[in-house]
């Protein structure tokens, strides 16, 4: 079976990820173009443990652009995680540059007291 460009660059990310740190969860972050979302999920177990999207209906009603919008899903999920007791993750970018809108998210983050 041959793969196509972006689940080439998905498994090549995650799989180096996964070396690095088995001891922690994978934060995998999704963006579209109008969207951001973002779950905490433990690979052992294959559970999702937190979510958070702008799509939920706590985000929905609020005309924000999208740099604010990552912004606001990140303080949420971090907060919803910090009531979980997980506090050491790895970042899973997927396909996306570590730039933009996924940048301000992983910043968002670690001021929010996660550690990756």
């Amino acid at each position: 079976m041959k793969l196509n460009n972006i689940d080439r660059k998905k498994f090549r990310v995650r799989k180096k990820l996964k070396k690095v740190s088995k001891d922690r969860y994978r934060l995998s972050v999704f963006r579209s173009s109008k969207n951001i979302s973002a779950q905490i999920i433990d690979d052992l177990k294959n559970v999702t443990l937190v979510s958070a999207s702008s799509i939920d209906k706590e985000f929905k009603g609020q005309k924000k652009n999208k740099s604010e919008l990552s912004t606001i899903v990140a303080e949420a999920l971090a907060k919803k995680a910090n009531e979980k007791n997980i506090k050491k993750i790895y970042f899973d970018r997927g396909i996306f540059k570590y730039h933009g809108r996924v940048k301000i998210f992983a910043e968002t983050l670690r001021k929010n007291g996660m550690e990756f």
